[in-house]
């Protein structure tokens, strides 16, 4: 059965915890990736609202690598989504926000993002800095639809023991709407310009380093 649901849990850190946790997985665990990360995230603009969305629609972009990112399912805290994702070929970013405006989407939250990701007793833990504002946690694991529940298990049992604060769904919501209030940008296609978020952030030389 593949393994398409995206089972998360998430919470805050201080600094000092951010520090820590990064301190106990490079002794106890894997570390697998530090990713850059800026995402546009279309949604907020389809009227739904954060609690009743039910569908992320968003571009990002990954250590220089492009993708089309679509997940399905209830948002908060403590959730578990299908996701559906498509790489494509380096430099396409600002062709696939052209497209994404042709299609109609033209407004969303423009995100950044550095993330130190480690594996550890069978989760991803991902350790997310919010650039000059704050840092959370992602715990994931990857499941089929029949072992959602014990991996959600697992998680909470792995946090508790590392001493992690769990969002409430309520908690979360107000996070990320501070953060779009605070430290996110909106992005609106009709100020576009030619090339606009690789001369802003250089991708293709991000690329290349990788």
């Amino acid at each position: 059965m593949s393994k398409d649901i995206e089972v998360e849990i998430s919470g805050p850190l201080t600094k000092e915890k951010n520090a820590e946790l990064m301190e106990f997985f490079d002794k106890n665990g894997k570390k697998t990736n530090v990713k850059h990360r800026v995402l546009i995230d279309y949604s907020t603009f389809l009227g739904d609202g954060l609690k009743n969305r039910k569908k992320d629609i968003r571009l990002r972009i990954t250590n220089g690598n492009p993708e089309i990112i679509v997940k399905l399912g209830d948002w908060n805290s403590a959730n578990h989504r299908k996701e559906l994702s498509v790489f494509t070929e380096a430099g396409s970013f600002d062709r696939l926000v052209q497209i994404y405006a042709a299609l109609g989407y033209e407004k969303g939250m423009l995100c950044e993002r550095t993330t130190h990701v480690y594996e550890y007793d069978g989760i991803e833990f991902a350790l997310v800095e919010v650039p000059g504002h704050s840092f959370h946690y992602e715990a994931e694991i990857m499941s089929d639809e029949g072992s959602v529940e014990k991996a959600r298990t697992h998680m909470e049992e792995v946090c508790k023991k590392l001493g992690l604060e769990v969002f409430t769904d309520q908690g979360y919501i107000e996070y990320i709407e501070t953060l779009n209030k605070e430290v996110n940008e909106v992005f609106d296609f009709k100020d576009y310009t030619e090339d606009y978020f690789e001369n802003r952030y250089h991708f293709n030389q991000e690329k290349a380093a990788n």
